[in-house]
């Protein structure tokens, strides 16, 4: 395997060597950062560049949050595993860097298991071990004209919970058969066969390979060429199966993320139902249909835990809250990017056109962070009036907050709009529930001129086939700096940032033309995770 240039060796090594002697000092840093646009409710680095989730795991109590980090800058670099562990996927405790750059390059996104039955032969003591599966990146090969070998799947382990690793003596493990954009691994253990399977993007598709011991994979099919959304490259697979909600039926989901091509621009993440035999998967839908599991801008590369306990049964899912279009020049200034709320998946299932949705819910965790909270009552608006959902004068809720409300449409559709704003600064972030379609607009949501592509259009998210029903649920998480919207038990979803200057004061529901039908409402303070 061809190795990095001696110079770029160097670098890597002394970063690798100042970052070690910096592990003890970061961890001693008790008191978490309150700067500017801080997420108070998601999962952030204390400081410098993150993206993608990765390697994310449950073993022992812990859920395991790795991710893609670069500690020496605020944009992207030689990427590397950041670590955190939670005990319920809302508090976090950041612990030193996991995985470093190393002579086969920067270490790219990937998976992480816990070997039940130690199949890879790397167990020391009494207790089973992680074992972490991810794409080395090797920097030099990715800049020679014509070399397509640069990007290749390596495995490391751990015997103390993930708090130290040994990278495989014989990485990589999966060597470049001469595809560009090789990577992205995501392992899951097949019951019914007894061994591992891997799948990983390779350009405009993902290949599936199966293995007895993690170490030794054997090629078994592809997917994709001609399915779903190509506008960009495919990167970070997740394959797992899901019952049905009201049924006895099951069926395999394939999560795929995409950059460029989502749905409103950028950054965005496609899914496939279908079966799976343990070597191919079958589209079950419309191959030229793509189906999104958010339509906001700002939700991507998301994977799901890895050894959630069987009586939990969820499957949980956490994505990177930014856009590839603008998420390195956004106005933070000692930290990059964050993670959306924690999300449990479900199958639902329309008997008419035997159509499967992928629903996504806040999950119940959530509720630790609960105080007060305010309900309102049933009443019709007549158009024009605001509908308060936040300024309840005394009680003086403020952001984070969350809030839910049904609206009425029995009668047919339902046109309003959900403001977010400050009277003070003239900012403001309005959506339109209009014909079955929700619009996000952000144009004057605050700073905005960082990037000319950050408020150019609105997102927009179709919801015609939940008009069907006698009501319209809305569910939203707002914090410092984003909103995650949520129809009817997160059938349609929309995840967007903002950066206003002074922060939103108000959140109100108004009808521009007939009176407004609203059914329930309740507001929630929410307490800062840190």
């Amino acid at each position: 395997m061809k190795k990095l240039s001696l110079l770029l060796l160097t670098i890597l090594m002394l970063s690798s060597c100042n970052q070690e002697n910096q592990k003890k000092e970061q961890q001693e840093e008790l008191s978490f950062p309150d700067d500017k646009f801080r997420s108070q409710i998601h999962f952030t680095p204390k400081e410098a560049w993150m993206n993608d989730p990765n390697g994310m795991v449950y073993y022992d109590g812990e859920y395991h949050l790795f991710y893609q980090y670069y500690p020496d800058s605020t944009v992207w670099g030689p990427m590397h595993w950041g670590h955190a562990v939670s005990p319920d996927m809302v508090h976090w405790e950041h612990l030193p860097i996991a995985l470093y750059p190393d002579e086969l390059g920067y270490i790219f996104s990937g998976s992480a298991v816990v070997d039940w039955n130690n199949t890879s032969g790397f167990q020391t003591g009494e207790h089973p071990p992680m074992i972490a599966i991810f794409t080395h990146h090797e920097p030099v090969g990715a800049e020679e004209e014509g070399n397509n070998t640069y990007q290749y799947q390596s495995i490391a382990y751990s015997n103390d919970k993930g708090r130290t690793w040994t990278k495989y003596e014989g990485n990589p493990v999966v060597p470049n058969p001469g595809i560009k954009d090789f990577r992205d691994p995501k392992v899951i253990w097949l019951e019914d066969s007894q061994q591992w399977l891997m799948v990983f993007a390779a350009l405009d598709r993902v290949k599936f390979y199966t293995s007895p011991n993690l170490i030794d994979w054997k090629f078994q099919s592809d997917f994709g060429m001609n399915d779903g959304s190509h506008g960009g490259v495919w990167e970070c697979p997740d394959l797992f199966q899901l019952q049905v909600e009201g049924s006895e039926e099951k069926k395999w989901v394939l999560l795929l993320s995409i950059n460029p091509g989502g749905p409103n621009g950028g950054s965005a993440t496609q899914y496939f139902v279908g079966d799976f035999d343990g070597k191919t998967f079958t589209n079950s839908q419309d191959p030229n249909t793509s189906q999104w599991l958010d339509y906001g801008p700002d939700n991507y590369a998301g994977v799901t835990w890895s050894d959630i306990p069987e009586e939990d049964g969820r499957r949980l899912f956490l994505g990177w809250m930014g856009n590839w279009n603008y998420a390195q020049v956004v106005p933070t200034e000692k930290w990059r990017s964050a993670m959306t709320i924690p999300r449990s998946l479900h199958l639902t299932k329309n008997q008419t056109s035997g159509v499967y949705t992928v629903a996504s819910r806040p999950v119940d965790e959530l509720a630790s962070l609960h105080t007060k909270s305010v309900d309102f009552e049933k009443e019709s608006v007549n158009a024009g009036t605001m509908f308060s959902l936040m300024n309840t004068g005394d009680l003086g809720l403020t952001v984070p907050f969350k809030s839910e409300f049904t609206v009425n449409t029995s009668g047919g559709q339902s046109n309003f709009r959900l403001v977010l704003d400050n009277p003070k600064t003239q900012e403001e972030f309005v959506f339109r529930f209009q014909d079955g379609t929700l619009y996000g607009n952000r144009a004057k949501s605050g700073l905005t001129d960082f990037a000319d592509n950050f408020a150019h259009q609105e997102a927009t998210a179709p919801y015609q086939q939940l008009l069907k029903e006698k009501e319209l649920k809305v569910e939203f998480f707002v914090d410092e700096s984003s909103i995650e919207i949520f129809l009817n038990d997160g059938s349609v979803v929309m995840t967007e940032v903002f950066f206003p200057t002074e922060g939103f004061t108000r959140a109100y529901l108004i009808s521009d033309d007939n009176p407004l039908e609203i059914n329930s409402a309740r507001t929630t303070q929410l307490k800062s995770i840190w």
